[in-house]
């Protein structure tokens, strides 16, 4: 083989090489997949017992995709938050942390304060929250 064959072959050889990184590095790398945030649960009615159920100030409970939480004392309305379960990010479930008042995402670390609303990011949509009443003792959960 002479010299001007090999380079040749060699410089095609690094040509397609580069070519195929670039065109990676120009895509971003590997596609990713769309993350589509999960559909809030409807049609949503629970009740819960305020003596025995989430009594304390920081207490959260979950039912049919809804998380409650006690953010205040007293048994009104004010003092509780009722979000959807699923982060609006990619659908873990989230928890509530009374250290910091809000609903935290333990999967990306997306932060909702009590109206459901994001405070930190990953996640780009609000939490949906949904309607509460009290009679007596009893929390009702709808929407």
């Amino acid at each position: 083989m002479k010299r001007t064959e090999f380079l040749s072959t060699i410089g095609i050889g690094l040509a397609a090489a580069c070519t195929g990184c670039l065109y990676a590095c120009g895509k971003g790398g590997e596609a990713k997949p769309e993350i589509k945030p999960p559909v809030p649960p409807s049609g949503v009615s629970f009740t819960i017992d305020l003596n025995t159920e989430i009594k304390s100030v920081g207490e959260a409970k979950s039912n049919n995709g809804v998380i409650v939480a006690r953010i205040g004392a007293g048994n009104v309305v004010s003092s509780f938050a009722a979000v959807q379960l699923a982060c609006s990010h990619e659908g873990t479930s989230i928890g509530y942390s009374p250290t910091q008042g809000s609903f935290v995402c333990p999967n990306h670390g997306s932060i909702f304060n009590n109206s459901g609303v994001v405070t930190t990011g990953p996640a780009t949509t609000n939490l949906k929250q949904y309607t509460m009443a009290i009679s007596g003792s009893v929390l009702t959960v709808t929407g």
